[in-house]
């Protein structure tokens, strides 16, 4: 991993669904002042449909197209935290923008954590599957290709299972240098 950036004007929190980047990001950013962003939320409101709808439509490469648009929105907005979709990371470009685009805190956490989180999620059937197996098998196989990759562009790793005020605090405090 990246050494952490120094004087970060944005934060970005990557990591895979059900890792807390909403959560631990709204709490960020109210504990630093700043303003919140989802890229889902935003790529979504953009569209004027659901992600589900999204991928019926123009299939994943539509959504991952809008979701690097929804990325290169953030670059050049300081006092932001945004949280990323869990496939942000999957487009070099976007690895690129995120690294030298401001702090990137990498959420990581177990499969079971995961999963566990997933499967209480009511928004959960919101989400299209994406390998069509059932969740701990998926959680497993999506986290396995993308593990990599969320390191490759994160300054630090921060356990998801973490209590939420420690992690913010944890980022707070990079963020003070």
């Amino acid at each position: 991993m990246n050494d952490v950036k120094r004087q970060a004007r944005r934060v970005y929190l990557v990591g895979p669904r059900a890792s807390g980047k909403t959560t631990v990001g709204k709490a960020l950013a109210a504990r630093a002042g700043w303003h919140f962003e989802d890229t889902d939320a935003t790529l979504t409101a953009t569209a004027g449909m659901t992600v589900e709808q999204i991928v019926e439509r123009e299939g994943w490469e539509g959504f991952r197209r809008r979701e690097t648009e929804a990325l290169c929105a953030t670059l050049g907005r300081d006092g932001l935290v945004v949280a990323t979709g869990g496939g942000m990371v999957l487009a070099e470009e976007n690895r690129r923008m995120l690294r030298d685009g401001g702090l990137v805190a990498y959420l990581c956490g177990s499969v079971d954590l995961l999963a566990g989180r997933l499967a209480r999620d009511p928004l959960a059937a919101q989400r299209p599957s994406l390998t069509g197996r059932p969740i701990a098998e998926e959680v497993a196989e999506v986290l396995a290709a993308r593990e990599p990759l969320y390191r490759e562009c994160a300054h630090v790793a921060l356990d998801a299972g973490d209590d939420l005020r420690a992690l913010v605090e944890r980022l707070a405090s990079l963020l003070e240098g």
